[in-house]
């Protein structure tokens, strides 16, 4: 049998090893062995920090975020052999859209959130400027760098391939290699990814390595710049949390662990009701669904007391419809769990959650579809009941198609009993009610990474209740782990150092490419909307006015706009109030006599205005005050793959005795040459 490769110090790497067999989940038939048997853990991290890391760092976040989106558009165009090796695990082809499709879309949402939300820059500026004195001489500013280290990633069987780039893709975007150790059961699966993601040739070398096999002595070698990120039992995560390495290098360690997750039914939802459907839907398709062997699964579903016969019933109904067998038959519905171990490992839980359950579905003969229930790792789907007292419900995980209903009496009843999992990834509440909603949701969300609120309304769109998404958090406090994955760009900072610069403007400016209020300005005699982006610099300045506001311009606003609110027609009443004493100008008017007086109206360089940020209107405008606008080029950031970038302008509009009267940032869109 062949031996699966490891990638390290830029090379594959065979074990000359034995090796530990891997076998097919579904025909029981040897297809691999796996060792990392020679392969240097010390060395393969050096090379990461040495080779991977300043490739990374090298480029901007834009660029990485473009590598980032043609990877998972190849990977996507190689998905048929992905699926093939995915089937071998068990899982159906719905089952492998998740791993597959879904490890696709999170390089593709990481992608394209970087974009949108981090500057072409390699520093991510974080917050706003600080006066550190009152001079505004002396500032302080928040910025965010890689860390100069290795994001070690420790993954499960169950997801082979979305559970590594779920952790690549936000290192990736924030400058940091990373070495993945996938599980072995499935390694077989992460290893052909591997393969394809190198063979792009997208990649920066060193910034993906990849050990089959034993982790070995790979967390000795581990210093302060590197970060652990584990998937798995809550057991192997305390044991990797307190390793010498991990103390004594307070290095970040992320885990996702064992979760028994809730679902929670409304009273409201009561038979006939589509939220009753749902919460019935949902359950089966988290049982049945990568034969719940999901870290996100529901284990225990909460349901009032006068509904739990027909929720057994309902449910019972639809896993008597569900067909078990070999996932290349179409008409399966559920394969196998990964491994004859795995299926012992839930066997011999179920065996402890019966202790106090009932069986409510399961225990019936399996009938499968061409598959061998000896040498396949096929089982019935369980659904268990257990009374409000029970405890091994909320003690016990049993990885596979299993879950418990459970009976409760309230809104507060439901939460303890969830809070009773002892924290969870995900939980789900079900119904139409907004007022038990709310007060479910906010009594559990302390125990909760991700809550989905399941009704009609948004039942078309759901993802459903065990799909993390790029752009949230996944994680969850407690037994969970205690930690978050992904979460948008959480998941990028995750990755970087936090750093408090103190400083002039001018210092904390070159740092930031930002210019910062009481730094230089440049005003020369070319209008920086005369400027393409190449000739555009930081701190470019045009100060243009002044110009009077009369009384007749405010009324004349007025009519044309309809804002004829009391502060600027009703002298008597802007009189009495207490913030003006008087009539006062339109803030827009304020902001768009400032626009007439900065703009320089021929064609050129500035092909849009798409927007103002941070409005403020500081001090009232009065009929007489003179108008004068200061505007500086605050921030460039090209656009990689257009011919314009955008441009962010500081706004500064002053009235005669020198005193803002509004700021904002101006947005704009500005042709490169």
């Amino acid at each position: 049998m062949s031996m699966l490769r490891s990638y390290v110090s830029g090379g594959w790497h065979t074990s000359s090893a034995e090796g530990a067999p891997l076998h097919d989940a579904v025909t029981g038939e040897e297809i691999a062995r796996i060792s990392s048997a020679g392969v240097d853990m010390g060395a393969a991290l050096r090379y990461g920090r040495e080779v991977g890391g300043p490739a990374l760092r090298e480029l901007t976040f834009h660029q990485r975020a473009q590598l980032l989106k043609a990877l998972g558009l190849y990977l996507k165009e190689h998905k048929a052999e992905l699926y093939a090796l995915s089937a071998r695990s068990g899982a159906t082809k719905s089952d492998s859209w998740i791993d597959v499709d879904g490890g696709f879309g999170v390089l593709l949402g990481y992608a394209s959130k970087a974009k949108r939300e981090l500057p072409n820059d390699k520093v991510y500026v974080e917050g706003a400027v600080e006066p550190l004195g009152r001079g505004g001489t002396f500032v302080g500013q928040h910025i965010c760098t890689p860390l100069r280290g290795v994001a070690v990633q420790i993954n499960a069987y169950n997801f082979p391939m979305w559970g590594p780039l779920e952790k690549f893709a936000p290192a990736f975007i924030a400058g940091v290699p990373t070495l993945i150790k996938p599980a072995s059961q499935t390694a077989y699966v992460t290893e052909k990814m591997v393969e394809l993601m190198l063979a792009s040739g997208l990649l920066p070398e060193g910034s993906l390595q990849l050990v089959c096999g034993s982790a070995g002595d790979l967390l000795d070698h581990l210093t302060p710049q590197d970060l652990v990120g584990f998937t798995g039992s809550a057991s192997t995560a305390q044991s990797l949390r307190t390793h010498q390495a991990v103390i004594r290098s307070s290095v970040r360690f992320n885990a996702e662990a064992d979760s028994l997750n809730c679902s929670i039914l409304g009273p409201d939802a009561v038979a006939g009701t589509p939220e009753f459907d749902l919460f019935v839907g949902q359950l089966v398709a988290e049982m049945t669904t990568k034969a719940g062997q999901k870290c996100t699964a529901i284990r225990r579903a909460l349901v009032p007391e006068s509904l739990v016969d027909a929720v057994a019933e309902a449910t019972a109904a639809k896993l008597a419809e569900v067909v078990i067998g070999n996932p290349a038959d179409r008409s399966v519905k559920m394969g196998a769990l990964a491994g004859l171990e795995q299926r012992e490992e839930v066997l011999r839980s179920l065996k402890a959650l019966r202790e106090n359950a009932s069986v409510v579905y399961g225990d019936g003969p399996l009938s499968l579809v061409d598959a061998d229930a000896e040498r396949g790792a096929f089982m019935s789907p369980m659904l268990l009941r257990a009374a409000a007292d029970a405890v091994q419900p909320h003690e016990v995980e049993a990885f596979g198609p299993v879950s418990t209903l459970m009976p409760y009496t309230s809104a507060d009843d439901a939460v303890a009993l969830a809070a009773r999992g002892a924290g969870s990834l995900v939980g789900s509440i079900v119904s139409a009610d907004t007022d038990f909603v709310r007060d479910v949701v906010i009594g559990v969300a302390p125990w909760h990474g991700r809550l989905l609120v399941l009704d009609r309304e948004d039942a078309g769109e759901s993802t459903g209740h065990g799909s993390p998404l790029p752009m949230l958090v996944h994680g969850g406090p407690g037994r969970a782990g205690g930690g978050e994955e992904m979460g948008g760009m959480r998941g990028v900072l995750h990755h970087m150092q936090r750093t408090a610069v103190q400083g002039s403007p001018r210092a904390l400016g070159a740092i930031t490419n930002r210019w910062v209020t009481g730094a230089p300005r440049r005003d020369d005699a070319v209008h920086p909307f005369r400027k393409t982006l190449a000739e555009l610099r930081v701190g470019d300045t045009v100060v243009a006015g002044p110009r009077e506001v009369t009384l007749e311009d405010i009324e004349h606003f007025a009519s044309f706009t309809g804002d004829t609110f009391y502060a600027h027609m009703d002298e008597e009443a802007a009189a009495a109030n207490p913030f003006f004493g008087g009539r006062v100008a339109h803030g827009y008017l304020v902001v768009s006599f400032a626009a007439g007086l900065f703009v320089s109206p021929e064609p050129g360089p500035v092909l849009a205005n798409y927007g103002l940020e941070n409005l403020r209107f500081v001090t009232p405008t009065f009929p007489g005050d003179d108008l004068t606008v200061t505007l500086t080029v605050k921030q460039i950031t090209p656009r990689e793959d257009q011919e314009y970038g955008e441009v962010r302008w500081d706004a500064d509009v002053t009235n005669q005795k020198g005193e803002s009267v509004a700021k904002y940032d101006v947005l704009t869109l500005v042709a490169k040459g």
